[in-house]
């Protein structure tokens, strides 16, 4: 049994809190702080009553509040709101912090997979050299031998091996790497386990996919997206709002001959600005990409990470991502005249240099069925291989006869081309073997057709289900696949999709890209060969395959370790909780925001403007109590709200407007009535010790 990559039920282990605790003192220097402009305006703050502990009167407060707070109270009270804030800065560092830490962790696994080998380069005269891997350059040719490490990735260009990949996809089983084909790309840092490989090196030193990914869920080449960018700015437009509000607050304070110490002032200002979301943002896009990470696929940045929550169509490739892709010969079907025995040779000989599964399951069924073909002819014939601009492949004989398989329309073409007839019943017989959801697969020799190979392929079960949920929330599916309209048809409603493109070329793939882009949809698609690089690099969301070929890797902007196409829906769902959990907490702290106003301003007024007293819902002792009470429950709101940050909403696939109504009751409402209820708990704690202060 495969042992993938453990997916950690702690979000928080012994190391990482040790790790995040010395992480957010760090964090504490002003130009780190910068980067966070909510949270800097609380350290700027912080540092204001941080000085009036110790020169309380800087301001004056200790003359204007003569008679009505002792100076040693008015100090307790300064010291008080420093450690506060102090406490404050910290929680927020704190939550950055974990989000990093646990990337860091799989950074920590990483680099033990990572080491300085000694590489075999091969020079122009053929003999070996022994060099250090840091040493080679893309372009490189290496040879490696059984038990040896993969120094660097590279292309296979001779040679057929397995390899062990757990290291990087935590997959025990070892894989084929092979030259040619779509199986020819390797990652430095696997191991070869049988056999040898001649590699092209395909990477400068430090630029491997492993380096990439170390440097990824560390964290350090982690860029804000842009809608981090344009939430980050609202929040910097919010602070400045409220600071303008502070700063007009003080002369209609002293107007209306209310004495408001500087500290209060500081205190109210770091209440009513956004921190709650500015302590959280950073770590909410940090776990993002560890979420994703840890499902074994790489994001190449957070942007794309982001993009995958807004998708609007996803285009899938049938073989592999909604059906099993191993398509295996099931019979053959002679057309009208044609012997049955005549038609398996046929086939045999045209399967038999054929290494694809469908064609050794051709060969396999043939012989089992009693094919007359030696097998010693294999070699003794010119192979024709497949290719998406002919859709066919087959041998051409020695006596000059030419043997074709393929799809039925390019065979047609090819016979008739030829001078040959189309048998009546031929068409008969592929719509049968369509409407069964097989591949039907023509078989000619010269000008003659022969019959049809049936090949069966099997729905993944559970996509309908799973579609029909991409459809409640507005994404629309769309399959890809190299049949006919009527296999594609039959395949398509099976599997529930949207849409389908049949006898599909990789052109038609960037085609159907660009076209819902130009409708100003978002894009996501999946691939593994080199055909698909540009359709990859076009869609918003490209999701290559690790097994698949160096240029489908560079062209995606995310990798999947386990090479599961159908992963691309889990992904698109992670896209959205991300998406969907940032918003839920900006929701949430606006609403704390509005509570926490009508927790503080009325209680600092009520003596002197009794109006002001039917606001004061929350009936809180003191003026000095409320401000604390606020203070505290904005500091402790921060790591509470850690586990939700890290681990995501939860996403139930729904519909946008509904699922706008059901989280602007939970984060918004709940945000209004959760700080009024902990406020008030905390001024019931906090008022008789502030007594006994004389507070």
């Amino acid at each position: 049994m495969s042992k993938k990559r453990q997916q950690s039920t702690k979000f928080i282990t012994r190391d990482i809190l040790k790790s995040s605790i010395i992480g957010a003192f760090q964090k504490l220097d002003p130009r780190y702080m910068l980067k966070n402009p909510v949270m800097f305006v609380v350290e700027v703050g912080f540092l204001i009553t941080l000085v009036l502990c110790f020169v309380p009167n800087l301001f004056g407060d200790v003359q204007a509040l003569a008679g009505k707070l002792p100076a040693a109270s008015l100090r307790t009270y300064n010291v008080i709101v420093t450690l506060i804030l102090f406490i404050t800065v910290l929680f927020a560092n704190f939550a950055e912090s974990v989000a990093e830490g646990r990337g860091k962790a799989q950074a920590e696994t990483l680099k033990k997979t990572k080491k300085d080998t000694v590489a075999h380069l091969l020079r122009d005269d053929g003999s070996e050299m022994e060099v250090s891997a840091s040493e080679l350059k893309k372009g490189d040719v290496v040879i490696v031998r059984i038990n040896e490490l993969i120094p660097n990735d590279g292309e296979v260009i001779e040679g057929i091996a397995s390899v062990d990949e757990s290291a990087i996809t935590g997959e025990s089983a070892p894989v084929t790497r092979e030259a040619g084909g779509d199986f020819s790309s390797v990652t430095g840092g696997t191991t070869v386990v049988s056999d040898w490989l001649k590699i092209r090196i395909a990477a400068e030193p430090g630029g491997s996919f492993l380096d990439k990914m170390i440097a990824l869920v560390e964290g350090a080449s982690r860029q804000k997206t842009p809608n981090e960018i344009a939430l980050n700015t609202l929040l910097v437009g919010l602070t400045i709002i409220f600071l303008i509000v502070i700063v007009c607050l003080y002369p209609f304070a002293v107007y209306s001959g209310v004495q408001i110490p500087v500290a209060t002032l500081v205190a109210l200002m770091v209440c009513l600005i956004p921190t709650t979301i500015g302590g959280l943002l950073s770590a909410i896009g940090i776990a993002g990409m560890d979420r994703v990470t840890r499902f074994n696929v790489i994001a190449m940045s957070g942007k794309a990470v982001e993009a995958c929550g807004d998708v609007d169509t996803m285009i899938l490739d049938k073989t592999g991502t909604i059906t099993f892709g191993n398509r295996l010969a099931a019979d053959f079907y002679p057309v009208k005249g044609i012997d049955k025995m005549d038609l398996i040779d046929l086939s045999v000989l045209a399967s038999l240099e054929d290494a694809t599964p469908e064609g050794k399951s051709i060969t396999d069924l043939g012989y089992k069925m009693g094919s007359r073909v030696e097998k010693s002819m294999a070699g003794k014939m010119n192979f024709i291989e497949f290719t998406a601009q002919s859709k066919m492949s087959g041998v051409d004989l020695s006596d000059g006869t030419r043997i074709r398989k393929g799809a039925g329309e390019a065979v047609k073409e090819l016979v008739l081309a030829e001078g040959g007839r189309i048998p009546k019943d031929l068409d008969k017989i592929v719509e049968e073997i369509s409407k069964l959801g097989g591949t039907p697969l023509t078989v000619c020799a010269d000008h003659k057709v022969y019959g049809v190979v049936y090949l069966k392929d099997t729905v993944k079960p559970g996509l309908a289900e799973r579609f029909a949920r991409l459809r409640e929330i507005g994404i629309k599916t769309v399959m890809c696949t190299g049949d006919n309209p009527l296999t594609a048809a039959t395949i398509a409603k099976e599997a529930g999709v949207d849409g389908f493109i049949a006898e599909c070329r990789p052109e038609d793939k960037i085609t159907e890209i660009k076209k819902e882009q130009a409708e100003g949809k978002i894009v996501a698609m999946t691939g593994d060969g080199t055909n698909d690089a540009p359709a990859l690099a076009q869609a918003d969301v490209g999701l290559a395959m690790n097994s698949g070929t160096q240029a489908a890797k560079e062209a995606a902007n995310m990798v999947d370790l386990d090479s599961d196409p159908t992963k691309i829906l889990e992904v698109v769902e992670i896209g959205k909780q991300l998406l969907i959990t940032r918003g839920s907490l900006t929701t949430f702290s606006v609403a704390n925001d509005v509570a926490k106003y009508f927790a503080i301003i009325p209680a600092m007024f009520q003596l002197v403007i009794p109006q002001m007293n039917m606001l004061n819902i929350m009936k809180l002792t003191t003026p000095y109590s409320a401000i604390l009470s606020a203070l505290i429950f904005n500091a402790v709101i921060i790591p509470s709200l850690i586990p939700i940050a890290m681990r995501g909403v939860k996403y139930k696939p729904m519909r946008s407007e509904k699922m706008l109504l059901k989280n602007m009751g939970i984060y918004g409402v709940g945000g209004v009535i959760v700080p009024f209820i902990g406020i008030k708990l905390i001024d019931m704690i906090v008022a008789p010790l502030l007594a006994v202060l004389g507070l």
